[in-house]
């Protein structure tokens, strides 16, 4: 079979050209060049593109009986979880973080549970080699037994062996690491990326494997290469956490078989990383007594409620500028959040350094934790201790109303569980029938959020 033909296309204007060079020659764009395969004929039986071409018929929508697409769990509770309750036959899953972050520690203890389990699994190393992974496995005490490994970068290789051994699980570490041989360019390239990619896709679709690639990770935490790449797989997995922390999350921002915005709490320990049952406890810090700038809100992580401390610190700038600073939250957010509190309470933060942290390294993109920062900032302003059983949740708005949190009812019973004894919660999210062990307090203005600061 002859080789494939490269050539390199604009991505500004479509203009290619028989080799790579600086400057396109149709539009003048510099770097825009990417490699690709050279284009053949259509009525070539040959097409690579002809696995997609439709023999599918018209149809009509309300007459498609959708078919209920059975799980595989992995034996890992939080996994499942992130994953939607388990692998999807035919699923294409992408996982991706920082360099030791754990992915292929992850990654070999589920093979090893479905191993275990009696499924058919194939581990593909492109950047370790088998003894390596052997030794892994070894101080990590895994039962290896009836776990296939395969050493190998060459993408057709890796299909041969695909086709041959038809595993139900296989995993590719990492997608970088891959090459095909129509193609010129080295390793992690776009253009060996995009063409891996698909061609794996491609395989998973017509097999029935279930397909798990590790993608490395930009230095501002995406992931590397093509955009293409998180567009044409099924699940997208983030894994986040501090390399010095021994506390590891897993967030699906992309899932067509579950709900996106699952959170896997993990920990690492000397025999891999193991499921954490109970991750509010992580991010709640244990005070010997109550300290002021502290309060605690209900984030709702996908279908979980967890319970996170918001630490903020209120202190007279020694510069012109006061400074705002977040970890964790949105710092614009702040800055609209102190203008409120101004305008609508009267409270004064322009000579004040402000610096409001997320505990235990949780990210809060939803609007809820409004309410908690303004609590907590008027306690380190005032330096007045807010109760140690209080929780607080809800969005603020530009006019000084408290709106309505999703799912209020869930935060509401797992702050109970916990122990809390008193709720500062939006009016509308006030629950019709009371909650054992708690007393919830509704609100509609940020002014009187501030007058109930008195109260306690």
């Amino acid at each position: 079979m002859a080789k494939a033909r490269s050539i390199y296309s604009c991505t500004e204007c479509g203009a290619s050209a028989p080799k790579w060079q600086g400057q396109c020659p149709g539009c003048g764009g510099w770097n825009t060049l990417v490699e690709s395969i050279a284009e053949t004929s259509t009525a070539n039986p040959n097409n690579r593109f002809a696995a997609l071409a439709g023999s599918s018929k018209l149809q009509q929508l309300s007459e498609i009986r959708p078919s209920v697409e059975p799980r595989t769990p992995t034996g890992i509770e939080e996994f499942d979880r992130v994953l939607g309750g388990g692998l999807v036959a035919g699923g294409v899953v992408l996982i991706g973080g920082d360099p030791g972050i754990g992915k292929s520690t992850l990654l070999l203890q589920a093979l090893c549970r479905l191993a275990e389990a009696r499924h058919q699994v194939l581990y593909v190393t492109g950047e370790e080699s088998g003894e390596q992974v052997a030794l892994r496995a070894r101080r990590l005490q895994l039962p290896t037994e009836g776990l296939a490994l395969l050493a190998e970068i060459s993408l057709e290789k890796i299909l041969a062996t695909l086709a041959r051994e038809k595993p139900a699980v296989a995993v590719m570490d990492s997608i970088q690491t891959l090459y095909s041989e129509a193609l010129q360019s080295a390793p992690g390239s776009v253009a060996q990326v995009r063409e891996c990619a698909a061609h794996l896709t491609r395989y998973a679709k017509q097999s029935g494997t279930c397909i798990i690639l590790v993608g490395h990770v930009t230095k501002e935490g995406a992931l590397a290469g093509p955009r293409v790449l998180e567009h044409i797989v099924d699940t997208v997995l983030y894994f986040e956490g501090e390399t010095h922390s021994s506390f590891r999350l897993v967030r699906a921002v992309k899932n067509r078989f579950g709900a996106v915005n699952e959170l896997g709490v993990f920990a690492m320990t000397d025999k891999g990383l193991r499921g954490v049952s109970n991750p509010s406890a992580l991010f709640l810090s244990q005070h010997a007594q109550e300290v002021s700038g502290s309060c605690v809100m209900v984030t709702q992580e996908g279908t979980r409620p967890l319970l996170v401390e918001i630490q903020a610190l209120v202190d007279a700038t020694h510069a012109p500028n006061p400074r705002r600073l977040t970890v964790g939250l949105e710092q614009n957010r702040l800055a609209m959040l102190l203008a409120v509190l101004h305008r609508h309470a009267g409270i004064v933060c322009f000579d004040q350094d402000v610096f409001v942290n997320a505990v235990g390294g949780v990210r809060i993109t939803e609007p809820a934790a409004d309410l908690a920062v303004l609590l907590a900032i008027v306690s380190s302003l005032r330096n007045k201790p807010l109760p140690a059983k209080l929780i607080a949740f809800g969005e603020v708005g530009l006019a000084g109303e408290i709106r309505p949190a999703p799912r209020g009812q869930e935060r509401l019973k797992e702050a109970a569980k916990l122990g809390f004894t008193h709720a500062l919660i939006p009016k509308a999210n006030a629950p019709k029938q009371a909650i054992k062990g708690i007393e919830v307090i509704g609100l509609e203005r940020v002014e009187q959020a501030i007058e109930q600061l008195r109260n306690f």
